[in-house]
């Protein structure tokens, strides 16, 4: 590897395949790896030194091989003093797009050649992409990390930092957790996670009821209950699998390696319904002969009969008309479906060009269409989200998991690697940035009442916590765009039951219910879940019997418990009949998000105007500080959505580093191959 020239002193030496001829007397060397580069891209070159005592002003340019002074130089790469006590070990090269092919990487010394290296190959890679004016493509298929070092260097002086760089990671919740994850994973190990509550998961929320174990299967799910996998389309009869939530089984498998297949640690998959033909559904009011609630294949074999007459809505004609209008401007097709199965970030993209995140269906409906009050109320009520249609394409899966013996076993997986720097019960209530020090401060306090915080300091802060909670704190003077977005974010609420019962006696009416989730018309109940493991097996079983959202779910949350649970309770006695009030046990669980002390809301719910308008401040980085978590990624309410936000703000943070190998090792790796570096 290393052709060394007959001076001497060595100085320097930067990571190469091949080397050139001795150009100058000296034994300073230059490599660089790889040496095959594409342009409109970024890369480390690796530096390491010969001579301790070397001190001065060390300049990398990209030109001809032959080239006789640096003034012939193609264009400048980076260039930094080096002292005794400031040796960096990286330089970075953004690679232009019109970088020649064939060229050397030279390094000088003031005038004098230091090294040289082998022949460089620089590949042209024409790629159209939308104006990237500042730092990335918010609205793209990508987080432009190219972009990103653009804007960051200006000077030609960009050099990577060392890896013992201390992180805080703020939030204990699965975009957190991964951050910690993809940090070590790169050799970044000097990394904290301060969570506020006593436990790590955030919204991972599986409760075992009555005092019950994971091994005993007497549980639900009172946050995320399941992943889709893919969706046999009948237009074309193929089955596609949903490429983004496979992060999530991604995360499974290395945990699982990394836990040496530890049978107490395992994350294993099993199948969730989804849906089920006897699950209890909307009659409109109706009810069968016995007094209990249809069933869903019940209603679908008589459906005049559950249908009230005033159902057919205001004005027909005008709301068909409406109906035709709205669709043709959505234009969710089979393809349009497929298009997000495949690739959610280009099917954004298509939806942002399309339009559709400045309108909601209603205001889409009224000022667009000119359609009635009348027959927006009948057709929409008053939503005020954009019309982003991936939920659709989810909910449409036919193929779905969930994790055996609950979600818990995911944030469960990672407490070992994790544990020695995980402080719990610490509610962070500020952070502040030095700009003497560049350091950025963490606030606490241990007694709320005292008015001096405590901190600690590090280079950088991960903040994985919900804007509902960030905007509580002592900030910096963040960009207006951000300040803007934590203060203002829109969160959904919503409010979760799981009732406790002798035996799993819904699989033993008739019709049996196996599974899957009904939706009722008793007020505040909502959806009614059934367990999916474990079928007509013996013992105590859980049934989630209500999860409302929306506004209704204020209105629960300001029940009592003891109202809240005894409505539910009631309403499955409607449901299953008698043997309801007879099997309960009076062990339940009741979780509503919004009174959540460290969530206050149950998932990010923008409203127009706040997608397309806050993705941007995420991808800076300011006051060095990143936030990261399911509200700054192009989905939410699902845990992929935190995982996507931690591949793009560890990217980001090794970027800010200088780390552009790193970076590229978590892109590649981790389904990042959207970001480009």
């Amino acid at each position: 590897m290393r052709d060394f020239l007959t001076a001497s002193s060595a100085v320097l030496s930067l990571a190469s395949g091949a080397l050139s001829s001795p150009v100058i007397p000296r034994s300073d060397l230059l490599f660089f790896k790889p040496l095959t580069v594409a342009t409109d891209s970024v890369h480390n070159i690796h530096i390491g030194y010969g001579d301790d005592d070397f001190e001065g002003e060390v300049r990398v340019v990209y030109g001809n091989c032959d080239m006789a002074g640096h003034h012939e130089r193609h264009h400048e790469v980076a260039s930094h003093w080096i002292k005794r006590t400031d040796r960096p070990e990286r330089f970075v090269w953004i690679v232009p797009d019109n970088a020649v092919h064939g060229g050397c990487l030279h390094a000088y010394s003031g005038p004098a050649l230091i090294g040289r290296s082998a022949p460089v190959s620089v590949k042209h890679q024409p790629r159209k992409r939308e104006e990237i004016s500042k730092i990335a493509d918010m609205m793209g298929p990508w987080f432009d990390g190219v972009a990103y070092m653009q804007a960051k260097q200006n000077n030609a002086s960009y050099v990577a930092v060392a890896k013992s760089k201390k992180i805080a990671i703020i939030g204990g919740g699965m975009s957190g957790l991964l951050t910690s994850l993809l940090l070590d994973s790169v050799g970044i190990h000097d990394w904290h996670i301060t969570e506020s509550s006593q436990r790590i998961g955030g919204r991972i929320r599986t409760k075992y009821l009555a005092g019950s174990t994971p091994d005993q299967y007497q549980y639900q799910e009172m946050g995320p209950m399941r992943f889709p996998v893919s969706t046999k389309y009948t237009d074309t009869n193929e089955t596609l699998d949903i490429q983004d939530h496979k992060m999530v089984f991604q995360l499974a498998d290395v945990l699982n390696q990394m836990n040496g297949n530890d049978s107490a640690l395992a994350v294993n998959f099993i199948p969730w319904i989804q849906s089920s033909a006897n699950v209890p559904a909307n009659s409109n009011g109706y009810r069968l002969p016995n007094g209990r609630i249809p069933s869903a294949a019940q209603i679908k074999a008589n459906r005049t009969l559950y249908t009230l007459p005033s159902a057919k809505g205001p004005d027909p004609e005008a709301q068909e008309h409406a109906e035709e209008a709205y669709e043709e401007f959505i234009g969710v097709t089979p393809e349009v479906l497929r298009n997000i199965s495949t690739n959610i970030y280009k099917a954004h993209k298509a939806a942002v060009d399309k339009g559709l995140f400045h309108w909601s269906e209603a205001a889409y409906l009224r000022y667009a269409l000119n359609a009635s009050a009348d027959v927006v109320d009948f057709m929409t009520g008053n939503a005020d989200g954009p019309i982003w249609e991936y939920d659709t394409t989810y909910f449409g899966a036919t193929t779905w998991r969930t994790i055996d013996k609950g979600l818990e076993s995911l944030p469960r997986a990672f407490l070992p690697h994790v544990q020695s720097r995980l402080t719990l019960g610490r509610k962070v209530t500020g952070l502040k940035h030095d700009n003497d020090t560049g350091k950025v401060s963490v606030e606490w306090r241990q007694d709320p009442f005292v008015m001096e915080p405590q901190s600690e300091k590090y280079d950088y802060a991960v903040v994985a916590v919900p804007f509902s909670k960030v905007r509580l704190w002592s900030l910096p003077k963040y960009s207006s765009l951000l300040s803007r977005a934590i203060s203002t974010m829109n969160y959904q609420q919503s409010c979760k039951v799981s009732l406790h019962y002798k035996t799993r006696f819904w699989e033993k009416l008739s019709p049996p219910i196996i599974g899957g989730c009904g939706a009722v018309d008793i007020p505040g109940i909502g959806s009614v879940c059934y367990p999916a493991y474990k079928i007509n097996s013996t013992g105590p079983g859980v049934i989630l019997a209500s999860y409302a959202s929306g506004t209704i779910a204020r209105s629960l949350g300001a029940l009592s418990t003891a109202d809240h649970v005894a409505l539910v309770q009631r309403a499955m006695v409607e449901v299953h009949g008698d043997i309801a009030a007879e099997e309960f046990t009076g062990a339940f669980d009741r979780q509503c998000w919004e009174l959540d002390e460290h969530q206050a809301g149950a998932w990010a719910d923008p409203v127009v105007g706040q997608q397309d308008l806050y993705l941007p401040a995420y991808y800076e980085t300011e006051y060095k500080t990143i936030f990261v978590g399911e509200h700054t990624s192009y989905t939410h309410a699902w845990i992929f959505s935190a995982l996507d936000s931690a591949v793009r703000g560890t990217t980001q943070l090794l970027l800010d580093m200088g780390l552009v190998d790193e970076a590229k090792q978590v892109v590649d790796t981790w389904m990042g191959r959207w970001i480009h570096v």
